[in-house]
């Protein structure tokens, strides 16, 4: 089993945890370079292989695909495995197959199709790594630092998001973006030696102690609808992914072909968006002890929900396209990091720890599952209705996300539940939710999270 040692030190702060500085700074380095990754490659479909709103629906949906079609039983298995051992290897194939794309740009082959087979391959890889990733906390540090732990990897996170879309707007005019995408390759294989060096203190069950797949599945599944709160965080996260999918997928043709904005304006906008996102990681705290952590919850899925709302607004004053999407980004962004903090944290505190990759991985599945679901209609109303029009097909549907925790039992509660429980999943809902908040450092939750989908993330 999984497990977090209480040391007499818990209480220093991770600053001066070497063992966690070294993931820390492996993900840093990754965390950059996906931003570069993801400002390149909508580039390179739309701009040099002029991508239809189909062809970017699909390969939109080829990223997120994994989730829906093995995050369950990867869930399974990671239980089962060294999560570090399994982040290492995700590494290892994410820097290969991205490595594919600047050499058949290089051979003068590359097609959209090997676009899509490379997300596929991808997708596949970061399943793993994030379900993983999540799952991996806890056996990082004491349990009373897993909010700070998972507060400076967003806070680390958010900062690339700063960063890394100026700096990849930047080194795809300069360079191209097949071979700006060398850049993520480079900070992937970072994070693979990173995690080399990285000890933790995960125990994983002999061979012999294993369920069925079917069975473990199972478990993780009643684990998490078997508790009213992630019931209602579930379905909150995963409506909003689904309108948002139809917003986002169509981003990059909506700035690069509707509003004519330039690769270069596109990655400021998302660099000065992210600075929402790094506001409400330090704000977390401060909103948490004000209000209370669980109306933390419907109050920032409110905000995330009707700053979607604003996106498509961008259109009718193109004039001013550049300055409403970096605000709408930002509100969006704050208000997305702000639930994330509160609801991950929550469930890796309650969680058991034989059951985190199965709990991380069951969320997946539901929250991102629809993604590629999503992705798919978008390209298909975008060819029919128009870029413009499904995103406000998106925003509108939007606003229905909210009303599951706006409507659950999270006002009349200041606190969530606080220790891991190994009650079955059945008695979760029994759980007490009167302990005390978490409060950390930094305050934000997660590395890699299930937060509703923002700006161009």
């Amino acid at each position: 089993m999984s497990q977090s040692v209480e040391a007499p030190t818990a209480a220093r702060s991770l600053w001066h945890d070497r063992n966690f500085l070294t993931i820390w700074s492996g993900q840093a380095l990754s965390q950059l370079g996906a931003q570069v990754a993801e400002l390149a490659v909508p580039v390179m479909a739309v701009l040099m292989l002029d991508a239809s709103e189909f062809e970017l629906g699909v390969l939109n949906a080829a990223n997120v695909a994994a989730f829906l079609l093995i995050g369950l039983p990867a869930g399974a298995w990671i239980d089962r495995l060294r999560k570090r051992h399994v982040m290492i290897a995700a590494d290892a194939v994410r820097a290969i197959a991205l490595a594919a794309l600047p050499l058949l740009w290089w051979a003068g082959m590359l097609q959209v199709w090997h676009m899509v087979g490379v997300a596929l391959v991808l997708g596949v890889a970061t399943v793993f790594f994030d379900v993983s990733y999540q799952s991996l906390v806890p056996s990082l540090v004491p349990s009373r630092q897993i909010a700070e732990a998972n507060g400076k990897f967003e806070s680390t996170a958010q900062l690339a998001n700063i960063g890394g879309p100026a700096a990849a707007g930047w080194l795809v005019g300069a360079v191209t973006a097949p071979l700006a995408v060398l850049a993520t390759v480079g900070t992937y294989l970072a994070s693979m030696i990173a995690l080399l060096f990285t000890r933790d203190h995960e125990r994983v069950a002999a061979a012999h102690e294993h369920d069925p797949l079917l069975r473990s599945i199972g478990e993780g599944l009643r684990w998490v609808f078997g508790n009213r709160l992630l019931r209602r965080i579930v379905a909150t996260t995963s409506v909003s992914n689904l309108f948002s999918t139809l917003s986002f997928t169509l981003l990059p043709i909506f700035l690069l072909r509707e509003l004519g904005l330039s690769p270069e304006s596109m990655g400021i906008i998302f660099a000065l968006g992210a600075v929402g996102g790094l506001a409400g990681a330090i704000a977390t705290p401060h909103i948490v002890r004000r209000i209370g952590e669980a109306p933390a919850i419907p109050v920032s899925s409110i905000a995330f929900s009707l700053a979607g709302l604003a996106l498509p607004a961008v259109a009718l004053v193109p004039a001013l396209a550049f300055p409403l999407l970096v605000l709408q980004s930002f509100a969006m962004s704050f208000a997305v990091l702000v639930y994330n903090i509160t609801q991950v944290t929550f469930r890796q505190r309650i969680t058991p720890h034989r059951l985190l990759g199965r709990m991380n991985a069951s969320i997946r599945f539901v929250v991102w599952g629809v993604m590629p679901i999503a992705a798919l209609i978008a390209g298909g109303l975008g060819e029919w209705l128009g870029t413009v029009t499904t995103m406000w097909i998106g925003a509108i549907g939007g606003l229905l996300s909210a009303t599951f925790v706006v409507f659950g039992p999270f006002w009349t509660m200041r606190s969530l539940p606080d220790a891991p429980s190994d009650e079955p999943a059945d008695g979760a809902a029994d759980v007490p939710v009167e302990g005390p908040a978490a409060e950390s450092a930094v305050g934000v939750a997660d590395g890699p999270g299930d937060e509703p989908a923002a700006g161009g993330r």
